[in-house]
């Protein structure tokens, strides 16, 4: 039976068309996979489906489970046995690992040396990058040579820095032979044997290699600070150390957080500079060994290893990673509120 409706113009009735046969089942799902007109939508958005995110976004987020993802709960299933490096049977050994962990002194003096290390470089590295770009941010003739002179420690591996560093600081290296000549010292300074020394030495190697690296930051942070509240400031009399730290350092603050929460990650995480400058033992007895090196000598051996105990240790790392990374959110939160 056909319904009649009335034209609102000319008043004559005309028969609605009846309604076709529902669309099938497998028409319902061709329409809902394949491209094709979307009802309501308009323009290009008339072909988009509800996977077409997911697909553009499959190849990162198969990255992240594969590399990120899997390898952590691997670790984490792997600190509850005593698997070896090189592989074969694995038995579970609850929570054997992470007793023997708390009770290991050579695990909480590693753990001293990375805390202690994130302690020292994360305030410098936040500070002196700071005070590098606003030397080399003003606009001058052959200022863009000394920020390329700035920049060149960031590009060179840290294995040729480290062996920079050995030539440097040896007993008969440049600063030596250098402070001797001066009269300064009667005797070598011994940087590459003494514990402490080898330790500090380090994180001088980790402050120069970095410093071009968050200078880049900082300049882009800098560009944000309007200009007036220099001039103002300087119209009233302020110096400049004054308008440092009242106008530059609150002006790329969060700047500061960031370069903070990079930085004391990659203090837990150094491992290179300590191999360098303290042969493959870590330092004099294993000394200024750091989490990193810890989990290397006692996870990854061939022989004595167990890859247990090291997931155990590399959980603890994690577990001190978060803790700083949700510290430095928390002050963030704090300094925007």
């Amino acid at each position: 039976m056909t319904a009649q409706i009335t034209h609102p113009v000319s008043g004559v009735e005309s028969p609605t068309p009846a309604p076709g046969p529902a669309p099938s089942r497998l028409r319902r799902l061709t329409r809902a996979v394949l491209p094709g007109p979307a009802p309501g939508a308009n323009g290009a958005a008339m072909y988009r489906r509800w996977w077409l995110p997911w697909l553009w976004t499959a190849p990162a987020i198969g990255c992240a489970v594969v590399f990120g993802v899997f390898p952590f709960l691997n670790t984490l299933l792997l600190s509850f046995t005593n698997a070896k490096p090189l592989g074969g049977a694995a038995g579970f050994v609850g929570l054997d690992n992470y007793t023997r962990m708390i009770q290991d002194d050579d695990f909480w003096l590693a753990t001293r040396n990375s805390i202690l290390y994130a302690v020292i470089v994360v305030p410098l590295m936040v500070l002196l990058p700071l005070m590098l770009a606003v030397l080399v941010e003003k606009n001058l003739p052959g200022i863009g040579f000394f920020r390329s002179a700035f920049y060149t420690p960031v590009l060179a591996s840290s294995v040729v820095v480290g062996l920079s560093w050995q030539w440097l600081l040896a007993d008969d290296g440049l600063v030596n032979t250098w402070l001797e000549k001066a009269h300064l010292i009667k005797s070598a300074v011994p940087f590459l044997s003494d514990s402490w020394l080898i330790l500090l030495s380090a994180m001088g190697l980790t402050l120069w290699k970095g410093l071009g690296w968050y200078m880049v930051f900082y300049l882009a942070a800098l560009g944000n600070v309007p200009r007036e509240l220099h001039e103002a400031a300087q119209m009233d009399g302020a110096g400049a150390v004054r308008r440092f730290w009242h106008i530059t350092v609150p002006g790329v603050r969060q700047a500061m957080m960031l370069v903070g929460t990079l930085t004391g990650i990659g203090s837990l995480r150094v491992f290179t500079e300590i191999y360098m400058l303290g042969s493959s033992t870590g330092g004099p007895g294993g000394a200024d060994r750091t989490l990193p090196f810890y989990i290397r000598d006692v996870g990854l051996d061939p022989i004595i290893g167990n890859a247990g105990y090291g997931s155990a240790v590399s959980v603890a790392l994690f577990a001190l990673t978060l803790g700083l990374t949700l510290l430095a959110q928390r002050l963030t939160k704090e300094d925007e509120s």
